[in-house]
């Protein structure tokens, strides 16, 4: 999906996956992270949210949450890290990387709760009365309030499989008054996803109907007396999007593959806004017939891949149709169109969420200043490895 914008925009990381490749700096199932790209690409959509008085977290599961990189964008100047799920909040709690938005997408289960409450998250998304009151019973034994924030569901919204929840705006009312009685926590927002999604008839990134729902769930929150609320209005936020979250009266955003220079966007976009910072590194196994395999582990089924580069280096690499594994398939390998030398690399690029893999990340430094280093190799779940 990324390929041909990489070598374009990012040639310098192509070639160095290749000679860590060759070298044998990095096993087979590898992403490179490109560390100045990804600051300097932090640092645009840092600029652009300054001006449009959009407060960022930075989403990190997508590059397999690793904390050492959490730490650099708080230097740049982010508000803390969103973590989609638990696991992912006790990571960098316990990296001491100060926790943004926790429970959205997936809710804070009780046994974790008084750990990452005594962490006191900037905001916690709710999708329940119930987690409400255990949120509340917690904080009423820390001796704290918690700011929440109501995930919120309208008729027209889009929701994926496996992310059904939140709070009807036609009941919204009845919640407030509710959660109301609840006197350790304090309603400070509303958030939905997603928010925006990349149109590939328009090129262009545009609002969803979610959009819309969370600007009328703010409604009913300051009618009933709340004000300074959270508009969070995450996906598919980079420096393109910043300004249509700010015109629909979005305070928060929360970038992700912006980061990267990866979302669908980032495909078609200019040169002056975000470049990719992530490839893919695999290396030829075996061929059968007339096509070759290459060691998976690291497919992501809304990945888009199509295509690797294959070879020794990006000067004599051939590129080669890939094919990822049927759906109901485990990936222990990726097929190339045709036959290709063995431990050869296979260097990809595309959409990608790493803590759902089981690859490792390597994190390059350098890359700007023609001295590109492995400096610190990591699990799809953040844990240091090297």
């Amino acid at each position: 999906m990324f390929l041909n914008t990489t070598i374009e925009k990012n040639r310098a990381l192509v070639e160095f996956a290749f000679w860590a490749q060759r070298s044998g700096a990095i096993l087979p199932d590898t992403y490179l992270l490109d560390l100045d790209t990804l600051e300097e690409n932090a640092q645009l959509i840092q600029h652009e949210a300054d001006a449009a008085g959009v407060s960022l977290y930075f989403m990190l599961k997508q590059i397999g949450r690793i904390p050492d990189v959490a730490k650099r964008l708080m230097e740049i100047g982010y508000s803390g890290a969103v973590c989609v799920d638990y696991r992912e909040a006790l990571t960098m709690m316990r990296a001491g990387v100060p926790l943004g938005h926790v429970g959205h997408l997936v809710q804070t289960p009780r046994a974790a709760l008084e750990q990452i409450l005594a962490s006191h998250p900037q905001i916690m998304t709710v999708y329940s009365l119930e987690k409400a009151a255990e949120i509340n019973a917690v904080c009423s034994k820390l001796g704290y309030i918690q700011p929440i924030m109501l995930r919120v569901l309208g008729k027209q919204d889009i929701l994926y499989p496996g992310q059904y929840g939140g709070f009807a705006l036609e009941n919204m009312e009845a919640t407030i008054a509710h959660l109301q009685t609840l006197k350790n926590i304090r309603i400070a927002g509303v958030c939905s996803f997603p928010c925006l999604l990349y149109n590939e008839e328009r090129q262009d990134i545009v609002p969803t109907p979610n959009m819309q729902t969370v600007r009328e769930g703010a409604a009913f929150l300051k009618k009933a007396g709340y004000q300074n609320l959270q508009l969070n209005m995450p996906s598919a936020t980079c420096m393109h999007s910043i300004k249509l979250i700010a015109q629909n009266g979005g305070t928060h955003a929360e970038p992700g593959h912006g980061l990267t220079g990866t979302t669908p966007y980032h495909a078609v976009c200019s040169a002056d806004e975000e470049r990719p910072a992530l490839v893919y590194v695999s290396e030829v196994s075996h061929n059968l017939g007339d096509k070759a395999y290459c060691y998976g582990g690291g497919h992501y089924r809304r990945g888009h891949l199509q295509h690797g580069l294959v070879g020794t280096s990006i000067d004599d690499a051939r590129l080669m149709d890939v094919t990822p594994p049927t759906d109901e398939s485990i990936d222990y390998h990726f097929e190339l169109s045709e036959n290709a030398h063995v431990s050869h690399a296979v260097v990809m690029s595309f959409r990608t969420q790493i803590f759902v893999t089981r690859s490792e990340v390597a994190i390059v430094s350098g890359i700007s200043k023609g001295k590109p280093q492995i400096c610190g190799v990591y699990s799809s779940l953040g844990e240091k490895l090297k």
